[in-house]
């Protein structure tokens, strides 16, 4: 007589979303996007706070322009729009892509989240980039050393710099089953790129409240917030 052998089901893999999320997800927090009129940052040109040039120049500025946006979202919280991408965990395999600083997707509960241009919440060393660190409280001052004795910096991806995670946002895009693009214009590149890279067939979901021009199959359009446009989303593509 043969051996029993237990036949086991293979587990069947879950739905890939791969979420795009830029500025307008946090502003229903209350997070100012920082750029208004004629390219001002807070009154400041991009030059003078968000360069490595600028830091070199006067680091005593930008990191009072980044503390200042540090406490800014210290004192804010996830939105709802920022908790129904993490209750889509529950039955979606839930990546974000996110050109957002903040940490409102991890608060509100998101496991998966890659930040393409850095995070507030963290500084580095200037000696040596691979060395990462949590901030503690918002500020981050002039003397504030890393162990190799390096002024730290903002973990932040400056104008002029390398995007060190595109190639990994990449991988993800291409992975994707549902592509949501929400709070973007994927007008800024390397960013706005991704969408290239979306398989045929893939569906798209496009939030926001003034929808840029996008031509693409499998597109649909929401313009709205994006509280409301995520729920939409979420009912519209729920298993059952």
């Amino acid at each position: 007589m043969l051996p029993f052998t237990k036949f086991i089901m293979p587990m069947k893999s879950l739905k890939k979303i791969v979420v795009l999320s830029g500025a307008g997800m946090s502003a229903e927090s209350g997070i100012a996007t920082f750029r208004g009129a004629g390219g001002l940052w807070e009154g400041h040109m991009v030059e003078e706070v968000a360069t490595p040039e600028a830091f070199h120049a006067n680091p005593g500025l930008v990191l009072k322009f980044y503390n200042a946006r540090r406490k800014n979202v210290l004192e804010s919280s996830p939105n709802p729009g920022h908790t129904t991408l993490a209750h889509l965990e529950q039955d979606f395999d839930v990546h974000i892509v996110t050109q957002n600083v903040d940490d409102l997707h991890e608060r509100a509960g998101s496991s998966k989240v890659l930040h393409l241009h850095g995070e507030l919440v963290k500084s580095r060393s200037t000696a040596d980039e691979s060395l990462v660190f949590e901030i503690e409280g918002a500020d981050l001052n002039l003397g504030d050393l890393c162990p190799l004795g390096s002024q730290l910096r903002p973990h932040i991806v400056w104008f002029g710099e390398a995007v060190p995670m595109i190639e990994r946002a990449v991988e993800i895009v291409r992975e994707a089953d549902v592509v949501i693009i929400v709070g973007t214009s994927m007008q800024v590149y390397p960013a706005a790129g991704l969408i290239n890279f979306v398989r045929p067939n893939v569906s798209i979901h496009l939030i926001d409240p003034n929808p840029p021009e996008i031509f693409m199959r499998n597109l649909t359009i929401h313009a709205m917030g994006a509280v409301a446009g995520l729920e939409l989303v979420r009912s519209s593509i729920s298993p059952g």
